[in-house]
């Protein structure tokens, strides 16, 4: 009877050993998919204003009152996140409570400008429905095409000095964020960040 239950303890211990090696395996391989992976971040398109040039500057009206200055040394000290949206662009819509969040949070470093085209009517309409009058919003072909935006939701963040800190298409908030991460570190994309990735994994290898 001892040797069935000591044949038992030991099976046992044999069982939460090898489960415990496997979870080790586990959580080695995850490791090694999210170094492959990389950060998630706003992908950027060709054309348009380049990362750490100084952006062309515009003066406009702005929907919501007043007059707006997008571009330039901006007079507060703050960094501008121009985002640029579309009254026909489902995920344009669900992207404003994110980008609006992320406005509050940084709102003694940032300010939030909205940017589209086309019909104003809309854009107004939008306006009152997604509650944005507290922010300017702009209609400018010209700032879209200076920035190169292609396709939306596409944002751009200038720094406090007028130059391009960092853009991208953005789909969720962890796009949006990486735009500031890139300003903080100074990589300007996803595309450079694997770029210099990659660059790495190959001097690492000749070194070897």
């Amino acid at each position: 009877m001892n040797g069935m239950f000591l044949a038992a303890f030991a099976l046992q211990w044999v069982v939460i050993v090898a489960m415990g090696l496997l979870m080790l395996g586990l959580f080695r391989q995850v490791g090694m998919l999210h170094e492959r992976l990389g950060p998630v971040g706003a992908l950027t398109l060709s054309g348009g204003s380049k990362v750490g040039e100084v952006a062309p500057s515009f003066d406009l009206p702005s929907l919501t009152g007043g007059e707006v200055r997008i571009g330039g040394v901006a007079a507060d000290g703050r960094s501008t996140l121009l985002f640029f949206v579309s009254p026909t662009c489902p995920m344009c819509k669900s992207m404003l409570p994110v980008l609006l969040s992320i406005a509050r949070e940084n709102a003694d470093t940032t300010r939030l400008v909205f940017a589209s085209d086309g019909d104003e009517p809309a854009q107004m309409k939008m306006i009152v429905q997604q509650k944005l009058a507290d922010h300017p919003f702009v209609l400018s072909t010209d700032l879209g095409r200076a920035h190169g935006v292609g396709k939306l939701p596409y944002a751009v963040l200038l720094g406090a000095d007028g130059t391009v800190a960092s853009k991208g298409l953005v789909n969720n908030r962890e796009h949006v964020e990486s735009l500031f991460e890139a300003q903080r570190t100074g990589i300007a994309s996803i595309q450079e960040y694997a770029a210099r990735r990659d660059a790495q994994r190959v001097h690492t290898g000749a070194a070897k």
